[in-house]
């Protein structure tokens, strides 16, 4: 087993420029002095306290650190003390708001009008005031001058003294802030486009209008001769690069070799390869996020890096042809742990297929935990699998399978080592013990790159994906004339036979890590059944997200715009912005109707 001490648990660590977001909560209030507001205060201001208390225990950054919220100096009864509160949120670095009242306010006086925070109100189901009026008028004033805001109301009424928050309140402000969280910190930072566009795969055409107009991020792109002036110049830093090749050595078994003897790489070649691999995962680090070792160096530029949430490298094929594969650069910083112990994830998307890796970045910032890439290779019909196996599926295999599968991009987590309630999980990186870490390491071979596919060298990783995970499969399409939309499905991992699974596997690389997936099916539409999801299926990568996470996105993509067209979450699930009940009583053409209406959130800036 990997040596516990080499993947100890890391601190969270804020990476970009600016700060983390935060969550502002503005408890508004009637204004009406001389008996009303007077007896209001500590009740509106107990909601927002509460509110506050609830999101710091239960929601946390990417990167592990608690989300901090901001509240307003005083309870807002009018204009002038909603001003004062916006300058707050200002100063503070506020990205999203909750308001949260019990009683009666004046909805447009009070309301925010910021038009770039995603918005939620809480108005509180009592009896004695009139929470749930306001709600419902001041959600008609968002409506009515274009800032959709989510609606929250607890089903039960509930004592004026009463400062708990029912379950089915906190499950709407969770929701509402994991989705507003990830909204806000998308804002400002980068894409990095590490070379450019992959054996014309349209998703690493890598589209900066919209990154700018519906996620607010730049688009960064660099030349791979960049990668090669680093390795050349010893851009890097090199004590790391020493104490982080000998683990490798020491906890990355190479698999097998499928090549032709005659034309397998040598040890030396091979043994180069992994020096260059290591180089190139410390390298495109760099390259997003910096490091301050290499200003120490004299490169004061590349210390700074590109401020890059997320990034994907082309590699294929004018790097691969030549130089060693991408896959180990792409795997270990998809993951949670390195030589540097267990720590946030990084998003890198193999192929630089942009539109995947911000599936797979929403999926990292409403969970925390690893996002595995996958080709979505094969759809395997009950039929085929019982002609070429001689068995027939069973269990939660039986409807039959998708095969996930890519040459090396998927996190080492995807190989379900890690463990909830007994059960097989990707956890949330900081929850992940030593132990688990070591055990995916174990469970990861790399293999010597198939060379037709990559005549340069290089390692693939290789694992089989444990059954009996819940996970979450999305992806982002650009479509002319209608912009992004996102697909969803959700699903579960199984496992096979050993004997059916290395029939099925050997009919493909063996070398690169493998996910059986079965989506949840509805009967109807593109989940009546496996091969429909497959057909449906908007492009030939997919990432996928431990956990049942729909409708989480669902809620994150109404901020943005981005309509869903694709999706098999439980109608309980869904939870948009109220003006969406607007748009019509077909759930999925008002999603649709009120995304092209609104726009990108930042369409105008």
């Amino acid at each position: 087993m990997a040596q516990l001490e080499s993947l100890k648990m890391n601190p969270p660590v804020w990476r970009y420029a600016g700060s983390r977001p935060k969550v502002g909560i503005r408890p508004t209030i009637d204004g009406r002095y001389g008996g009303v507001r007077e007896v209001l205060e500590n009740q509106t201001m107990a909601m927002a306290k509460s509110a506050a208390a609830l999101i710091a225990k239960k929601v946390r950054h990417a990167d592990g650190a608690a989300v901090e919220c901001v509240i307003a100096d005083t309870c807002i009864g009018g204009v002038a003390e909603a001003a004062a509160c916006q300058a707050k949120f200002e100063k503070e670095g506020v990205g999203l708001t909750l308001t949260v009242t019990p009683c009666w306010c004046y909805g447009s006086e009070t309301m925010d009008t910021d038009p770039l925070t995603p918005k939620a109100v809480w108005g509180f189901n009592g009896t004695e005031r009139p929470g749930a009026v306001y709600l419902a008028a001041v959600l008609a004033a968002h409506n009515q001058v274009g800032l959709p805001a989510f609606s929250i109301y607890g089903k039960d009424v509930q004592d004026a003294n009463d400062t708990s928050i029912p379950a089915d309140v906190e499950a709407k402000i969770l929701r509402f802030v994991r989705a507003g969280v990830a909204t806000a910190t998308m804002r400002g930072r980068s894409y990095l486009s590490m070379g450019g566009v992959s054996m014309g795969i349209a998703g690493s055409i890598v589209n900066p209008d919209f990154f700018r107009a519906y996620l607010g991020m730049r688009t960064e792109y660099i030349d791979l001769t960049e990668m090669t002036r680093r390795i050349d110049k010893k851009i890097f830093d090199e004590a790391e690069w020493k104490r982080a090749h000998q683990w490798v050595k020491a906890h990355c078994p190479e698999g097998e070799d499928i090549n032709p003897a005659a034309r397998q790489e040598s040890r030396a070649k091979k043994d180069a390869n992994w020096e260059t691999v290591v180089k190139m995962a410390l390298i495109a680090r760099d390259l997003m996020i910096g490091n301050p070792r290499l200003a120490e160096a004299g490169f004061t530029e590349e210390a700074r890096g590109h401020n890059a949430l997320l990034g994907g490298f082309q590699g294929q094929r004018h790097w691969t042809d030549h130089f060693p594969n991408g896959d180990f650069l792409e795997a270990m910083l998809n993951s949670s742990f390195d030589w540097n112990g267990i720590r946030e994830p990084f998003v890198v998307a193999t192929e630089n297929d942009s539109l995947n890796g911000v599936a797979m970045l929403f999926g990292k910032l409403l969970t925390g935990s690893a996002q595995v890439f996958a080709d979505v290779r094969t759809y395997w019909s009950p039929d085929a699998v019982k002609r070429v196996t001689g068995k027939a599926l069973a269990g939660d295999a039986a409807p039959g399978l998708i095969h996930l599968i890519n040459s090396g991009a998927a996190a080492l987590d995807g190989s379900g080592r890690q463990s909830i309630g007994g059960k097989p999980a990707m956890k949330p990186w900081w929850e992940i013990t030593p132990a688990e870490a070591a055990a995916c390491l174990e469970a990861t071979k790399w293999c010597p790159s198939d060379l037709p596919y990559f005549p340069g060298g290089g390692y693939s990783s290789q694992f089989l994906s444990r059954g009996g995970m819940p996970v979450t499969m999305a992806r982002v399409n650009l479509v002319k004339g209608l912009g992004p939309v996102l697909q969803i499905a959700e699903g579960m991992t199984v496992d096979l036979p050993k004997d059916q699974n290395d029939l099925l596997e050997r009919r493909t690389s063996p070398t690169w890590p493998t996910t059986w997936f079965v989506p949840r099916l509805t009967g109807s539409g593109a989940f009546r059944d496996v091969y429909s999801v497959m057909a449906n299926w908007g492009a030939n990568h997919g990432s996928f997200s431990y956990g049942h996470i729909g409708g989480d996105l669902i809620a994150l993509a109404s901020m943005l715009r981005i309509p869903v067209c694709m999706h098999n979450v439980p109608e309980t699930e869904l939870y948009r912005p109220t003006a969406w009940s607007a748009f019509g009583m077909d759930g999925e053409g008002s999603d649709f109707r009120a995304c092209g209406v609104y726009g990108p959130i930042y369409g105008k800036m």
